[in-house]
């Protein structure tokens, strides 16, 4: 019988907890002739078993649910996470570009550096069993369960690219010889990656397709070559490595290569018509706070969270003071849009005000029940994630069950314009473009906004431009900017040109002269008297809206961004691209015999 080898030393403690948990709800239970591998992956009930066990190290409080969904991606030219002007926080630190090796808050065996090879490692037995003993073709249960592993495998390794560079590379599950590894070349590591989600693109099935990818819970063929579409662009996209920020020099990782398979695979999808844009904006953010998880729409794939697992809305929700008529947990609101962003939106974007939110749910009464209070011009929520929009109340202290969004649809949408514009030029990338445009315009400016806007961009780089800014009202409170900005060479330089946009509106200066310097607000009207609203009318947040609309009205000063904030943007005298990954924390370093260290100057 083969088991997992229990380990010490570069796995962790975390590492040694989840594996020997693994080991025993798989490999070590009270029957142990029946749960022998050539049972667990001949049979389609164990084997899923053992798939959802490749995720459960996500749900950690140090993993993906506390560490890295909450604090991973920050700070961009749109996110801006609070505790970066908080002087010695260790969350701060992270945001800044300022992380040392022993950061209080990721500096523990339990640290989700470790849980991703946690979770890779249980890949690996499911991958290696099913291959021995599954026979996992196309078309059958098995094969879309390696399928899954394949493809989770990959989401763990292109996480750990992304966030450390240079990584160990455990593609078979560990034996006494392999316990302790040096870093591989990244390199190495999304090419094998690239190729399983190839494999695994021919073994899952599409959305809906089967009775295993009937909601966005499970990995299906729209994700996994969407998916495979984005690693392709980040590959072949400039990073840092240990001699500089530069592409990779594997001829396998080029521009054509990469672009080309990103190319492929995102007109597959978008040709296969199993997934699609919600055709408003506002509807999709409101279906995915209800916890819709139909497959076959905009959403390819979500971590999933337990009611009781998972920090999304804890983390980014519009923020609420108390407990109040939406939630009893009275959170939200560590992190927000820039407070530029707003102002950069045009005033018809549909997206603007779903994206970004001027107020909090203030003190609750004794009735539990809470208005909605203008916040300051520093503070701005995401809109995307609100308690107000769920369909259950959050009970729960820490966790609020909302999962997280891996990747949607617009995103294939914009890859597509962004290969074919490389590949083909700027007429090739239009059709792609309007799309996303033309749901986030009214139709009555669709001529001016989407054709006439599109139709403008006469080169390859006022393309690549365009789509850069399209990346930014589409997907701002996402998180996904900082790894786009990196690909692309862009992420010092935008930083730096998102300081000198918050001196200007904090000034009203340049391209923010117009910006009101004050608010009118009251409270909409109820049908019932004597009863308030929580919900806040607004007057003011456009530019020029300089006039009070009525003496129903009161006046609300729009003036408070302060220098700490602007200037803890990144942290003043380092170079973000000197800093585009975290070091890896001291604990693996000292638990690996001297096989890890850090690159990149730490």
């Amino acid at each position: 019988m083969k088991k997992l080898i229990i380990i010490t030393g570069i796995m962790c403690v975390a590492f040694f907890n989840s594996c020997q948990e693994f080991e025993e709800d798989f490999l070590e239970g009270p029957a142990k002739s029946a749960l022998e591998p050539n049972v667990i992956f001949s049979s389609e009930d164990l084997t899923k078993g053992a798939i959802d066990g490749i995720i459960e190290p996500m749900g950690q409080t140090n993993s993906y649910r506390g560490r890295y969904i909450p604090l991973y991606g920050f700070n961009t030219d749109t996110e801006y996470h609070f505790s970066s002007d908080q002087p010695g926080s260790s969350q701060g630190a992270l945001m800044i570009y300022d992380a040392t090796p022993t950061n209080p808050q990721m500096n523990t065996n339990n640290n989700v550096f470790g849980q991703m090879y946690s979770g890779i490692e249980r890949a690996n037995l499911c991958i290696e069993g099913l291959r021995l003993y599954g026979n996992p073709e196309p078309g059958t249960v098995l094969g879309q369960y390696l399928g899954e592993a394949l493809t989770l495998r990959a989401i763990y390794y292109a996480d750990l690219l992304k966030t450390w560079g240079d990584v160990q590379a455990r593609f078979e599950p560990i034996s006494e010889e392999t316990v302790f590894l040096e870093k591989t070349n990244r390199d190495i590591i999304y090419k094998q990656i690239i190729a399983d989600l190839g494999e695994a693109a021919t073994l899952v099935a599409w959305p809906n397709d089967t009775p295993q990818t009937a909601t966005s819970e499970r990995i299906n063929k729209a994700f996994v070559k969407s998916f495979r579409a984005r690693l392709a662009l980040a590959a072949s996209g400039f990073q840092q490595y240990p001699d500089g920020v530069r592409r990779s020099n594997d001829p396998e990782l080029s521009v054509e290569n990469m672009y080309t398979l990103a190319l492929n695979e995102a007109t597959d999808v978008i040709e296969s018509g199993k997934a699609s844009l919600n055709p408003s904006f506002e509807q999709f953010w409101r279906n995915y706070n209800a916890e819709q998880i139909f497959a076959g729409r905009e959403s390819l794939w979500e971590i999933p969270f337990a009611d009781g697992r998972g920090r999304v809305a804890f983390s980014f929700a519009v923020r609420h003071r108390g407990i109040d008529q939406h939630t009893e947990q009275p959170r939200g609101g560590t992190a927000g849009p820039q407070p530029n962003v707003f102002y950069d939106f045009d005033e018809t974007d549909l997206r603007r005000d779903v994206t970004c939110v001027p107020y909090q749910y203030g003190n609750p009464d004794e009735d539990e029940f809470a208005q909605q209070e203008l916040t300051n011009l520093g503070t701005w929520y995401f809109g995307k994630y609100r308690y107000e929009w769920m369909d259950r109340r959050v009970t729960s202290t820490n966790d609020d069950g909302l999962n997280k969004i891996y990747m949607r649809y617009a995103e294939v949408l914009l890859i597509a314009a962004e290969a074919a514009n490389q590949l083909q030029g700027p007429a090739a990338a239009k059709p792609y473009l309007k799309d996303v445009r033309r749901r986030a315009f009214p139709s009555s400016v669709h001529p001016e906004k989407v054709d006439a806007y599109v139709d403008g961009i006469g080169s390859s780089e006022a393309m690549l431009d365009a789509i850069i800014e399209e990346y930014k009202y589409e997907f701002t409170g996402e998180m996904i900017r900082k790894q786009n900005l990196i690909r692309w060479n862009r992420l010092a330089s935008s930083l730096d040109e998102t300081k000198e946009k918050l001196f200007n509106l904090k000034n009203r200066t340049g391209e923010y002269s117009d910006v009101p310097t004050t608010l009118y607000f009251k409270y909409e009207e109820t049908d019932i008297e004597g009863e308030e609203s929580e919900f806040l009318i607004i007057y003011g947040l456009n530019r020029n809206e300089n006039e009070s609309p009525g003496p129903d009205y009161s006046a609300y000063d729009w003036i408070t961004l302060e220098d700490d904030q602007i200037n803890s943007v990144y942290q003043v005298g380092v170079n973000p691209d000197n800093r585009q990954f975290w070091p890896i924390w001291q604990v693996f370093l000292d638990a690996s015999n001297g096989q890890l260290q850090n690159d990149y100057g730490y």
